[in-house]
């Protein structure tokens, strides 16, 4: 009997007032895959082949060990089951080995990542901690708001930490979907309209959905580092890589939103990819510790399907990890086969992009 996995996935925000909660639920059988024979995929890295912080080199599938007669089989399969993508990327050992795009949409082409936008916004947490800014996880949330009055305060929630937040798991009574992003986009304090939330579980007990917990984890940034996150963000993480010229909605205070609101195209999402395929590493610079992407891949909390850490969904049946954002968006990184996927999309969820991750490109690759 094959392999099943259950995979419910809440990848979700819309940008504006109206946004929809994409929720995905599939069983699939796991497919044969190859085994990589390197305990690392950036521990033998072609030195030949350039950083991508300027551009992205390329090559032809077969020079990187994949098979290109089943990426066209995707391609087919795509145009069959009117796939509704707006772009694919495919990249191996650091070389864009397929790429297309559909409609209107093209390499340069922006648009929004939607919840892709919560695995950069750990990123940064991980950045502060490396600089000192926090001096650990643990922490009290509510220790960064001492000049705020929060309603609804116990000792739950003042046992909230930065971890509880990072792994949607707070314990505050929030029910994810159109009314509550309404009523958060009407209130003139986000943060505020999060933190005074009741408290239904004990911070970590249990897994929920929570775009607004991201939203904070973006106040945390701007708190301990004293710099707006977008700025913050700017300099230690989008600029190193390459990534200029960034949109990041803001929430009514002008704070960028933790959550959703980032604006990028598939090549620049890559790049967020290729830093955690390569440890933090990038070009030489340490951006974010080693430390921090182990910790920020790893299933820290079950969620009935994939499993999650820190803004990132841990497929552990695969050996991948994903940032997934509403209609499809999605960063797909397996270090095992030094690979990194991007798909932006108008799907209904992620249960159709997956399934062309699993059925063609996984089995493509060759291990070495």
């Amino acid at each position: 009997m094959p392999k099943t996995m259950n995979i419910r996935l809440l990848c979700c925000l819309g940008v504006g007032v109206i946004a929809v909660l994409g929720c995905v639920s599939a069983i699939r059988p796991t497919p044969a895959q190859p085994v990589a024979t390197q305990p690392s995929a950036t521990s033998d890295r072609d030195s030949s082949v350039d950083w991508p912080t300027q551009s992205w080199q390329t090559s032809s599938p077969e020079e990187q060990g994949i098979d290109a007669g089943k990426l066209d089989e995707m391609l087919v399969a795509i145009d069959n089951r009117s796939i509704r993508l707006h772009g694919l990327l495919v990249i191996r050992h650091g070389l864009i080995v397929s790429e297309h795009y559909y409609g209107t949409f093209d390499q340069s082409r922006r648009g929004e990542i939607y919840s892709c936008t919560k695995s950069f916004t750990s990123t940064l947490i991980g950045i502060a901690l490396d600089q000192g800014h926090l001096s650990s996880i643990d922490q009290p949330v509510t220790a960064f708001f001492d000049d705020r009055t929060f309603e609804n305060i116990d000792e739950r929630k003042q046992a909230m930490s930065i971890e509880n937040l990072l792994t949607m798991t707070p314990g505050i009574a929030w029910e994810e979907g159109n009314a509550t992003y309404t009523a958060m986009y009407r209130s003139v304090d986000w943060v505020n309209y999060v933190m005074d939330m009741p408290m239904e579980f004990q911070p970590g007990a249990q897994f929920e959905y929570n775009s607004g917990a991201s939203h904070v984890l973006s106040a945390v940034v701007q708190k301990s580092t004293g710099m707006d996150t977008i700025d913050f963000a700017r300099a230690n993480l989008f600029e190193p890589l390459g990534i200029t010229d960034v949109r990041w909605d803001t929430d009514a205070g002008g704070m960028a939103i933790g959550g959703w609101g980032l604006q990028m195209n598939p090549r620049e999402m890559a790049r967020l990819g290729f830093l955690f395929l390569h440890k933090g590493e990038w070009d030489g610079r340490q951006i974010v510790s080693a430390d921090w992407v182990e910790a920020a891949t790893r299933e820290h909390i079950d969620t009935g399907g994939l499993g999650y850490g820190y803004q990132w969904w841990i497929d552990t049946n695969y050996g991948g990890y994903a940032a997934m954002g509403l209609y499809g968006q999605t960063i797909y990184v397996h270090p095992d086969l030094d690979l990194v996927i991007v798909v932006t999309a108008e799907e209904a969820g992620h249960d159709r992009i997956l399934d062309l991750i699993y059925e063609y490109i996984l089995p493509a690759c060759s291990a070495d």
